[in-house]
């Protein structure tokens, strides 16, 4: 693989970013704009009614935040307007056909001018509500697919999933596609237009019986849960992301494709500032919940992996793969970015990670202004165990509780309700993320090793576009950088 200057390969570009008011998505284009000033355009496609309310969107959720203050200091009082020249705000949604654009010249537009297509429009949301998460990452996939095919100078796509598509398997994750009608657990019948219909028979049904909308939330969620388990995955978010990739590879033809499975993405190790982070994203709210003394025990094997890797890497890695990718007609490449091979960390790391911090930084109680004093989490390796832990040390006290508040006529109330917030917390970080907490499986990156190498070889700004997990020191990204990038967040 001979790489030339991503640089260069950026100048005078066009790109479609889809999705763009999401994390990634932020960051993607901030390092664009920062790098490569000379970028042609960016088409930043977000969900919005008209051009205003986009406009509105990309000013307060992308441009205004922290993120861009490095640009913003860099541009100075030119900001505005070279964001205004670089980059074209479109109001659309990747459930509906041509992207949701309605405005045929701008279509047409950008159909004549774009180059290089990244989807990063998805719903991240592990329970999320079956139609939602079909027509975002399954179908949402196809759209984007069908857009792509109809700009003339495309030069790639390239497509952000996630390697847990994998659901619960054992060992070595490898960086393969997954192919149409492939189920995880070898049932036979998957089939995406079937999904569909059962998905639509249930919302007809649904809406025929005059259900509330509550009421539909609940079953199309309980829904994704049922048709995910039934083939393997755990979750809805999972397996519509897996068929997502599944379309993609069956329907591409001859579009170079990228498809890029980041794991768990955290704070920014570096660029454009270290530990910047928005949202509680999964581990993070394991750290917030112990760091507000909510967490003193929770499941999983302290031996397990947990893959993380920080978002300016996943940034990077996508920028190099387009490059590396571009016109190579038909292409599929799989690029799994991650950590668990070459600088693995495991829960046990984390556990005293999060010990050490807040017990230097503790969190400040906003009701009496107090600190609060953590312990180290009890880390319980079995279900068994951690059943037998919550009913000794939390639904008995709670039940008893119950009972003194019923005879004192409601006295106790506020410490009922707050034992129960507590163990309703708990109980559904298991629910989301116990799967994960025993996951026996490394993520394969040789494809993503390999083009490591080839940028290193190729001397492609290697100090700009970094994305090698092995020069992370956890310990200090944890407690110098990520934690308290979270808190600052939290504390906005």
């Amino acid at each position: 693989m001979e790489l030339t200057s991503v640089l260069n390969f950026l100048e005078n570009r066009t790109i479609l970013v889809t999705g763009a008011t999401g994390f990634l998505a932020k960051i993607f284009v901030e390092k664009i704009l920062r790098v490569q000033p000379n970028v042609k355009k960016l088409y930043l496609l977000l969900r919005a009614a008209d051009d205003k309310s986009a406009m509105q969107r990309f000013n307060n959720e992308v441009v205004g935040k922290d993120l861009f203050k490095v640009l913003r200091e860099k541009c100075g009082p030119n900001f505005t307007t070279f964001v205004s020249q670089r980059t074209t705000i479109v109001p659309g949604d990747i459930t509906c056909e041509n992207l949701g654009v309605n405005d045929t010249n701008l279509l047409e537009q950008m159909w004549k001018e774009v180059d290089i297509v990244v989807n990063l429009a998805a719903t991240t949301n592990f329970d999320e509500r079956y139609d939602v998460a079909l027509g975002l990452n399954t179908f949402g996939a196809r759209h984007v697919l069908n857009f792509a095919k109809k700009c003339n100078k495309l030069k790639v796509l390239l497509h952000v999933s996630t390697a847990y598509v994998c659901g619960e398997k054992e060992g070595l994750m490898l960086e393969k596609p997954y192919y149409m009608g492939e189920a995880l657990n070898g049932t036979l019948g998957l089939d995406i237009e079937v999904e569909k219909k059962v998905m639509d028979e249930k919302l007809k049904q649904l809406n025929a019986e005059n259900a509330s909308e509550k009421s539909i939330t609940t079953a199309m969620k309980e829904l994704g849960l049922e048709r995910a388990r039934k083939y393997g995955w755990p979750n809805t978010y999972v397996f519509t992301k897996a068929m997502g990739e599944m379309l993609l590879g069956k329907l591409k033809e001859e579009v170079p494709l990228v498809i890029n499975r980041p794991t768990i993405i955290t704070s920014t190790f570096k660029e454009p500032f270290p530990g910047w982070v928005e949202g509680i994203r999964t581990i993070d709210s394991l750290a917030v919940g112990y760091g507000k003394g909510r967490i003193t025990c929770f499941l999983g094997n302290p031996k397990t992996i947990l893959d993380v890797i920080p978002a300016d890497m996943v940034v990077n890695s996508m920028i190099v793969a387009m490059m590396a990718h571009a016109d190579q007609k038909g292409s599929e490449t799989i690029y799994q970015i991650g950590s668990s091979v070459s600088n693995p960390l495991n829960i046990t790391n984390l556990r005293d990670y999060g010990f050490n911090y807040f017990r230097k930084n503790p969190w400040i109680n906003k009701v009496d202004g107090k600190p609060i004093i953590v312990g180290k989490v009890n880390v319980l390796s079995s279900m068994d165990s951690f059943q037998r832990y919550m009913a000794l040390h939390y639904m008995l006290p709670l039940k008893g509780l119950e009972i003194v508040n019923a005879a004192f006529c409601q006295y106790f109330q506020g410490k009922y309700l707050e034992l129960y917030r507590k163990i309703k917390f708990v109980m559904r970080l298991i629910d989301l993320y116990g799967p994960y907490l025993f996951l026996k499986a490394a993520f394969d990156d040789l494809n993503t090793e390999k083009l490591r190498m080839a940028a290193k070889e190729s001397g492609i700004e290697p100090e700009i576009f970094y994305f090698d997990p092995k020069i992370i020191n956890w310990e200090d990204y944890f407690m110098k950088i990520h934690l308290p990038g979270v808190v600052r967040y939290v504390f906005k």
